[in-house]
């Protein structure tokens, strides 16, 4: 989509939702893989989009979270170890039969 990515780490799932609802809302950005650690307590939701749109969307999720964002950032044309990486962990919702959701464990 675009030749940057922004990330946030949030404290749980909810303020992760809203953090992504407002991130996607205020720039042209989608989200490109989410990680859940230490049992959902922290998410990290990694967007790509273009450098300006990813510098909004991240600020924009900054405003008044729900909870703690814990850290930020934006990779700006990120090297292509970086972008193996974000589709290792994207590849586990991709070309996958959903159909079943309620029965499978993702994380």
């Amino acid at each position: 989509m675009g030749n940057a990515y922004g990330l946030i780490e949030i404290v749980g799932v909810v303020a992760a939702m809203d953090a992504l609802d407002k991130m996607c809302k205020a720039a042209d950005v989608e989200l490109a893989t989410w990680e859940r650690r230490l049992g959902g307590r922290l998410v990290t939701l990694v967007i790509e989009g273009d450098v300006s749109a990813c510098e909004a969307a991240v600020k924009a999720a900054m405003k008044d979270p729900i909870l703690k964002v814990v850290s930020h950032g934006i990779i700006a044309n990120p090297h292509q170890e970086i972008k193996k990486l974000v589709d290792i962990s994207a590849s586990r919702f991709k070309n996958e039969d959903w159909s079943n959701f309620h029965n499978k464990t993702y994380l």
